[in-house]
């Protein structure tokens, strides 16, 4: 009996060889989220007699394929072939604009072969691994570093501008700003690149124009003194800054003219979303009514009633955590938060313990993707951010996010899978 039971384990650690060094808590608590997931969309959609919670089990299944095989490829081999990959990716976002398919006000769906694919969410893990390999080769506390980034970064964000995605373009920013930060660039300058941002908002706001543009003022004025703080180049660097805020705020005119009116709408309406309860507000108003009613135990899965009665429209995607916040209450909203605080608590293990930068950057691109788009969604639900049409990773129902999600995780797994290992 001893002899069989030390054969069995022998050939499963020759099994297991391959992949021992990989990150299996990480793993498990992906797992677990995603099978949440799946419950969480099937019971957003028994009102409507859809099965999607077993097709997001089933791309889960084919992502975990790709997570081991990817697992297994030396991470030298991803930055071999880095700019295949961005290439590919630019490619289909063309596609997208000249063949794609409309959706909900956006043209982001590329038909192949039955399956709508996303290629924006797959250009995400795209930006990732071009960002990852440029920052190793010349890193970003020089100049140089942070325009080789930011070169690399405007064809696909422009791309996806174009659709338009903004959802996924401020995902593209999130990514940029973790990476260059990791690569040791100056807080200062990561300050002084989300200023125009800033302060397109604020000539944005739907405030009287001469709030905006005292606010506005300060604001550039205030960025003024960071540039001459950080910058080396003295006064010539303050009116740089000054510069950069006032494109902003003109490229900031022309990206809001450029939205929709239904677009707007969703950008502003968490302000104030009883201004319009029946239109604009409605799903905000609802996700809130339903993540109240849940209380601190839920109502119980397959029983809340504003996602059985379907009071929320499309529920199973961007809004998924309102059906959890009902259903499993303040105690399912908790086991939400913090299977996310693992993963990201993992991913900055996997930062920190990889063999060379490369590897650190990629977790922690993936770490800024998976961190952003989860603050902003579970934000959207509560009626805190505007509805920007991000997903909420693991949970929501995309075919195209989940799988694009599993591969990023592949990439991290490859990291811990060949980092050093210790002898003790």
């Amino acid at each position: 009996m001893f002899w069989t039971t030390r054969l069995w384990q022998r050939r499963w650690s020759a099994w297991l060889h391959p992949w021992r060094g990989m990150d299996w808590l990480l793993l498990m608590a992906v797992w677990l989220i995603t099978l949440l997931g799946a419950v969480a969309i099937h019971s957003a959609e028994l009102h409507i007699g859809e099965k999607d919670g077993f097709q997001h089990l089933a791309i889960a299944s084919v992502g975990t394929i790709l997570l081991f095989l990817l697992a297994r490829v030396p991470t030298s081999v991803f930055i071999s072939v880095h700019w295949w990959v961005y290439g590919i990716s630019c490619a289909l976002l063309l596609a997208v604009s000249l063949f794609g398919v409309e959706a909900n006000g956006a043209q982001s769906w590329l038909p192949i072969a039955g399956f709508n694919l996303q290629p924006s969410e797959f250009a995400k893990i795209s930006i990732i691994l071009t960002q990852a390999a440029l920052l190793q080769r010349v890193p970003a506390n020089g100049l140089r570093g942070i325009l080789r980034v930011f070169a690399a970064t405007v064809l696909p964000l422009g791309l996806i501008l174009s659709e338009p995605d903004l959802g996924t373009s401020l995902v593209f920013g999130a990514i940029t700003l973790g990476m260059l930060y990791w690569a040791n660039a100056r807080l200062g300058w990561i300050v002084l690149m989300l200023s125009p941002l800033v302060a397109a908002i604020l000539f944005a706001l739907p405030l009287p124009y001469e709030l905006n543009l005292v606010l506005w003022f300060l604001w550039t004025l205030g960025m003024g003194i960071v540039a001459w703080q950080s910058l080396p180049l003295g006064w010539i660097g303050a009116i740089g800054g000054i510069v950069l805020n006032l494109s902003g705020a003109g490229l900031g005119q022309l990206l809001w003219s450029v939205l929709k009116d239904y677009q707007k709408d969703r950008l502003l309406m968490f302000l104030d979303p009883d201004k319009d309860p029946l239109g604009a507000g409605y799903h905000l108003i609802q996700s809130r009514i339903a993540i109240g009613a849940g209380g601190l135990w839920g109502r119980g899965l397959f029983h809340g009633t504003q996602t059985q009665l379907g009071f929320i429209p499309e529920q199973h995607t961007d809004f998924i955590f309102s059906a959890i916040g009902e259903e499993l209450g303040f105690l399912g909203g908790l086991l939400v938060l913090g299977l996310f605080w693992l993963i990201g608590l993992r991913l900055l293990q996997i930062a920190n313990s990889a063999r060379d930068d490369f590897g650190s950057l990629l977790a922690i691109g993936l770490f800024a993707m998976l961190m952003f788009q989860t603050v902003v969604n579970i934000g959207m639900t509560m009626n805190l951010f505007p509805v920007t049409g991000i997903p909420l990773p693991f949970l929501s129902y995309g075919r195209s996010a989940l799988l694009a999600t599993y591969i990023g995780l592949g990439l991290v797994q490859s990291v811990a899978n060949h980092r050093p290992r210790s002898r003790y």
